[in-house]
């Protein structure tokens, strides 16, 4: 690999970076390679984060950054330095409960999930696509939530779920 300066990069090269993944601030040494995926999963155990087609084109791996919206498998964890990171794991923190997120509760309720694969991102999505406040109708829902692919086919409790929370108003 090489560097802006076109000097090479050795394999064991180290960058510190400090991010807050779900409440926690954390400093880390990583590879300049490493995705926010692999740092999630491989070295911090939140395999909540689901490692799709690791190319952007499912959404299995969104996570929240800063509150956006973000496949994680494109970024890489040293561009996302200083980043607050929510994960799967972390939703429900943002309600200021103990419980669940109210979009958990909903997919839950609405039965949103099959195989519950593309669930975390979906709901990492969905959280992030209220905070937008973009979306009003089912039709701007779906279209929303393009991104994220269900291969079981739950797409219209998925929205059902999300239009549900839009409507209670509590978004967490």
């Amino acid at each position: 690999m090489l560097i802006e300066s076109g000097s090479p990069v050795a394999a064991d090269t180290r960058v510190e970076i400090s991010l807050t993944i779900n409440g926690e601030a954390r400093t880390l040494q990583v590879a300049p390679w490493t995705t926010l995926l692999d740092l999630l999963r491989e070295r911090l155990d939140l395999t909540g984060t689901k490692k799709g087609c690791d190319h952007g084109q499912c959404g299995a791996c969104t996570v929240l950054v800063n509150g956006t919206r973000v496949n994680s498998c494109l970024a890489l964890a040293v561009m996302k330095d200083g980043a607050e990171i929510t994960t799967v794991e972390g939703l429900a923190r943002m309600s200021g409960g103990n419980g669940l997120h109210p979009l958990q509760e909903a997919f839950v309720e609405h039965d949103a999930f099959q195989c519950g694969y593309c669930t975390p991102g979906q709901l990492c999505s969905a959280a992030g696509m209220l905070a937008e406040g973009h979306a009003t109708t089912r039709d701007e829902i779906r279209e929303a939530m393009s991104g994220n692919i269900c291969r079981c086919g739950a797409y219209t409790n998925i929205v059902d779920a999300i239009e549900d929370v839009m409507q209670s108003g509590a978004q967490g």
